[in-house]
C-alpha cells in the first residue's frame, strides 16, 4: 500500500497481479498447513493493492488534479474534514493562515465531485470553523505536497461563505471544548491554561510556540495532541471506578465502550481521533488483560481495518508512530515489567519504567527519519510526566462535563487539574533545556534505518546479563561525567548569551539568542559541520528565522547543518538572488527540510518578545538588471544589513558589504551607531573610513580563518578602529565567542 500511494497505481496493479500469480503458484506447488499463512499474506497483499491502485488512478485522473497542476483557479463546495490548523508565520507579523482539510461535494461545472483537498485559509476567517461545516470557496490550486490520496491544494484569501450549520455533534463538542479553554485561561496561569485543553481534547489553539517546542524536544508531543494514552485514562478510570463499586465485568465493559464513544465525540471524530480511539483501545486490553496474544491480533486487525478504510494512513507519520507505540506497549513493555518484577522492583515503578522505554526503543528510528534528531531526556520526561498525565487527564475530562451543568463546580475541577498540568510544563522546559537534550542524528531514510537496526542489536544485546552489566556501567559513568560537566558547572555555553559568532573558519555564521534554546541565525559559514557543531554547543533547538546576507559559499554552504536535526521557521534572502547557482541550491536544501525561503528587503523590522530586534538598513540600492565588472565585489554591496538590538546591546550585522554599498548606507540617512560591529567582509581593506566612525562601536567581532590567504583581516582596518576606541575580537584567534548583557565578553 505505502509502495503505491508513493509509487503510482501501477505499481500496485503490478503488485497485485503478482500476489494473484503467487497464490495459484502455493495452491498448486503444496498443500501444507504452512501454506495457509502464506496464502492469506499473498490474499491480503493482492486486495490492499487493488484497493490502492483503484484509489489512487481515481486522484490521478481527477478533473481537479490536472486543473491544480496548470494552477487556475476554481470554485468548490467542500465539507470540513477537521479542525483547522494554525500554521506557524514564516516571519513574525505575518498573517496567521490555517491549514484546513476537507472533501470536495461539488465544484464549478461539476454539481457532484468528491475527493481530498488542502485548504491554506487566513487563520482570522477560518479558525472558529469545525468539521463538518460545508462552506464555499474561491481559490487557486496547485498540486498537493505528499501522496496522500488528496487531489490539491487550495490557496484561499477571502472569509468561507458558510452553507448551513455544522452536524449537532460537532456543535455540541466544539462549545464543550470553548468552554474548557476559556475556563482554564480564566482559573489557571497562562502555559497551563493553554495546555490543559490540548491534554485532554487536543486543542493546541493557544499554546504558545516555545512550549509546544519544549514538549517536543522532550519528547512529550502526544500530549499536546489526542493519542490513544488518553483514550486509555478516560476507558481505564472508568473500569476502575466501576470496579470499586462491584459492577460485574459486562456492565464495566459496557460502560468503558460508553466512555470511549463520548470522549471521541468530545475530541471531535475526525480520523486522528478515530485512530488514537482504535489504538487506545488496544492498549487497555494488554493492560488489563495482560495477554499479549489477544491484544496483538487485535492490533494487526485494527491496522488492517483502518488501512482499508483510509489508504492514506500508510503515509501518516502519526499513524506510524501510534501502531509502533503500541505494538511496543503489547510486546516489549509486559516482558520486561516481569523481568524487572522478577529482580525486585515493585509493580508500579516496573510499568512506570518499561511503558516509555517501550515505547522510545519502537519510534526512535521513525522519529529520527523524520526529524533527523533524537530526544536524550524522552524516557526521563515520560517517566516525570507519567503521575500527572492521567490526574491532568481525567479532572480535565471532569471538568468539561461539569462546565455546562453547572459552572463553578466545573471551574473547581480545572483549579485541582492545575498543579498537574503545572508540573508538566514544568517537565517539558526543565528536560528540554538540559545539555544535548536532543541530539542530531542522520534523517531520511538512511537514518531509519541505521536507528532501526542499532535498536535491533541494542535489544539484542541486552539480553546478556555481561552486556547489562557492561551498559550500566557505560550509563553509570556518562552520567557521572555528564552531569557535573555539563549541567552543574556547563561552562559553555555561557548562561544569557545574546550573541555568539561562531568560529567556521573563513566565513560567517553567527546565533542571536531570542530564548532558551531557540536563535535567529544570520548566515551559516562554508561548511555544514561547523556551524552545526556551534549550535550543537550552544543547545539551539528552534531557529526562527535564518538570515542568508548573500549568496556567497562562504556564508550559505553549512545551510544543511542550521536545518538538520533544528525547527526552523524560515530561510530569509536579500533581493539579489546570484549566483542562480547558488540561489537553486539554497532552495534545494531548504526543500529537502520543509523550510520556506522569504525575502527581506530594506525597512523591515522583525522581533522576538523583548530579547531581539532585526531592523533591516540594506541593501538601500536597487538592484540592477545585469551585474559586470567585479561581480564578486557588486554581490557583496548587496548584502543584506541588520541592526540588532539585542540585551547586550546594539549589533550591526554588515555581511560582505564593502566600499560602494557602505557609501550607500551612509547617505541613506540609516541611523548605524552600535555598541558591537561585524566588520565588514572578514575585515577586508575595502571598507570606508566614514562608515567605521559612523558605527563607531566599543566592540568589533571579525569572523576570519586561520592562515587565510586573502589578508583577512587588514591591518588598516583594525588601527581604525583601535584609534576609535574599539576592542577588536576574532574567531582565528577566540573561537567562537559569546556576547553577554553589560560589558562582559566570553570566548570559549
Amino acid at each position: 500500500m505505502l509502495l503505491g500511494l508513493l509509487a503510482g497505481w501501477q505499481v500496485s496493479v503490478v503488485v497485485a497481479a503478482l500476489a494473484l500469480g503467487g497464490i495459484a503458484w502455493v495452491r498448486r506447488r503444496s498443500r501444507r498447513a504452512v501454506a495457509a499463512g502464506l496464502l492469506a499474506a499473498l490474499a491480503v497483499t493482492a486486495g490492499f493493492s487493488a484497493a490502492t491502485a483503484l484509489r489512487t488512478h481515481a486522484v490521478d485522473v481527477h478533473p481537479l488534479a490536472a486543473a491544480a497542476e496548470r494552477g487556475e483557479s476554481a470554485q468548490l463546495q467542500v465539507r470540513l474534514s477537521d479542525d483547522p490548523k494554525l500554521l506557524r508565520a514564516a516571519l513574525p507579523g505575518a498573517p496567521q493562515r490555517v491549514l484546513v482539510r476537507a472533501q470536495l461535494t461539488s465544484a464549478e461545472g461539476y454539481p457532484e465531485m468528491h475527493g481530498a483537498v488542502v485548504l491554506l485559509a487566513p487563520a482570522d476567517s477560518w479558525a472558529h470553523l469545525l468539521p463538518g461545516q460545508q462552506v464555499r470557496v474561491s481559490g487557486r490550486l496547485a498540486p498537493p505536497q505528499r501522496n496522500d490520496l488528496t487531489v490539491g491544494a487550495v490557496r484561499v484569501s477571502d472569509p468561507p461563505e458558510l452553507v448551513g450549520q455544522p452536524p449537532r455533534v460537532q456543535r455540541v463538542a466544539g462549545a464543550l471544548r470553548t468552554q474548557l479553554r476559556d475556563a482554564a485561561a480564566r482559573v489557571l496561569p497562562a502555559e497551563p491554561g493553554a495546555l490543559l485543553p490540548g491534554l485532554v481534547v487536543g486543542d493546541t489553539s493557544r499554546l504558545p510556540q516555545p512550549l509546544l517546542d519544549d514538549f517536543r524536544t522532550a519528547g512529550l508531543t502526544h500530549l499536546t495532541a489526542v493519542s490513544g494514552t488518553n483514550i486509555t485514562i478516560v476507558c481505564g478510570a472508568v473500569l476502575l471506578l466501576t470496579g470499586l463499586v462491584g459492577a460485574s465485568p459486562r456492565t464495566r465493559a459496557v460502560l468503558a465502550a460508553v466512555a470511549l464513544v463520548a470522549f471521541v465525540v468530545l475530541a471531535r471524530p475526525s480520523p486522528s481521533v478515530l485512530r488514537a480511539a482504535v489504538m487506545g483501545a488496544i492498549a487497555l486490553l494488554a493492560l488489563v488483560t495482560g495477554r499479549r496474544k489477544r491484544a496483538l491480533p487485535a492490533l494487526a486487525g485494527a491496522v488492517l481495518v483502518l488501512l482499508l478504510v483510509s489508504p492514506q494512513l500508510a503515509v501518516d507519520a502519526g499513524f506510524t508512530l501510534s501502531v509502533l507505540a503500541t505494538g511496543g506497549l503489547v510486546l516489549l513493555a509486559p516482558g520486561w515489567v516481569d523481568g524487572m518484577r522478577r529482580r525486585g522492583v515493585p509493580a508500579g515503578v516496573a510499568e512506570l519504567l518499561a511503558v516509555p522505554m517501550a515505547a522510545q526503543a519502537v519510534t526512535a528510528p521513525v522519529i529520527a527519519g523524520l526529524s533527523a534528531q533524537l530526544s536524550v531526556v524522552s524516557v526521563l520526561a515520560n517517566i516525570l510526566a507519567a503521575p500527572a498525565v492521567g490526574v491532568a487527564t481525567v479532572l480535565g475530562v471532569l471538568a468539561t462535563v461539569l462546565l455546562p451543568i453547572w459552572t463553578p463546580a466545573g471551574e473547581l475541577a480545572v483549579r485541582f487539574a492545575g498543579p498537574a498540568v503545572w508540573w508538566l510544563v514544568q517537565v517539558a522546559h526543565r528536560c528540554a533545556a538540559l545539555p544535548s537534550a536532543a541530539v542530531a542524528v542522520p534523517g531520511g531514510t538512511t537514518g531509519a534505518l541505521g536507528m532501526a537496526a542499532a535498536t535491533v542489536v541494542l535489544l539484542v544485546l541486552a539480553r546478556s546479563q555481561a552486556v547489562r552489566v557492561v551498559l550500566l556501567a557505560a550509563v553509570t559513568g556518562a552520567v557521572l561525567v555528564w552531569v557535573p560537566t555539563r549541567v552543574l558547572h556547563p561552562g559553555w555555553p555561557v548562561p544569557g548569551w545574546a550573541m555568539v559568532m561562531c568560529d567556521v573558519g573563513q566565513g560567517d555564521a553567527l546565533a542571536l539568542a531570542t530564548g532558551e534554546g531557540q536563535a535567529v541565525v544570520v548566515d551559516a559559514g562554508p561548511e555544514a559541520r561547523a556551524v552545526a557543531g556551534c549550535l550543537d554547543r550552544l543547545g539551539v533547538q528552534q531557529v526562527p528565522l535564518v538570515v542568508l546576507t548573500h549568496l556567497h559559499a562562504d556564508h550559505v554552504d553549512g545551510l544543511d547543518g542550521v536545518l538538520a536535526g533544528r525547527s526552523v521557521g524560515a530561510v530569509a534572502l536579500g533581493p539579489l538572488h546570484l549566483p542562480t547557482g547558488t540561489l537553486r541550491e539554497v532552495q534545494q536544501v531548504a526543500d529537502r527540510h520543509g523550510v520556506p525561503v522569504v525575502q527581506l528587503s530594506a525597512g523591515q523590522s522583525l522581533q522576538w518578545g523583548t530579547a531581539l530586534t532585526l531592523d533591516v538598513l540594506g541593501p538601500v540600492r536597487r538592484v540592477p538588471g545585469a551585474l559586470g565588472g567585479d561581480e564578486g565585489t557588486e554581490l557583496n554591496d548587496y548584502s543584506v544589513v541588520l541592526s540588532a538590538r539585542t540585551a547586550a546591546g546594539r549589533v550591526l550585522l554588515t555581511g560582505d558589504v564593502e566600499e560602494s554599498g557602505q557609501s550607500a548606507l551612509l547617505h541613506s540617512g540609516a541611523d548605524l551607531r552600535a555598541d558591537v560591529l561585524k566588520v565588514p567582509h572578514h575585515g577586508s581593506r575595502f571598507s570606508v573610513p566614514e562608515f567605521l566612525d559612523a558605527v563607531h562601536p566599543r566592540l568589533a567581532v571579525v569572523s576570519v580563518g586561520t592562515g587565510n590567504t586573502y589578508g583577512h583581516p587588514n591591518a588598516g582596518v583594525l588601527d581604525h578602529l583601535a584609534r576609535q576606541g574599539a576592542t577588536t575580537v576574532r574567531t582565528d584567534q577566540r573561537g567562537d565567542i559569546a556576547l553577554l548583557p553589560g560589558p562582559a565578553l566570553v570566548t570559549r
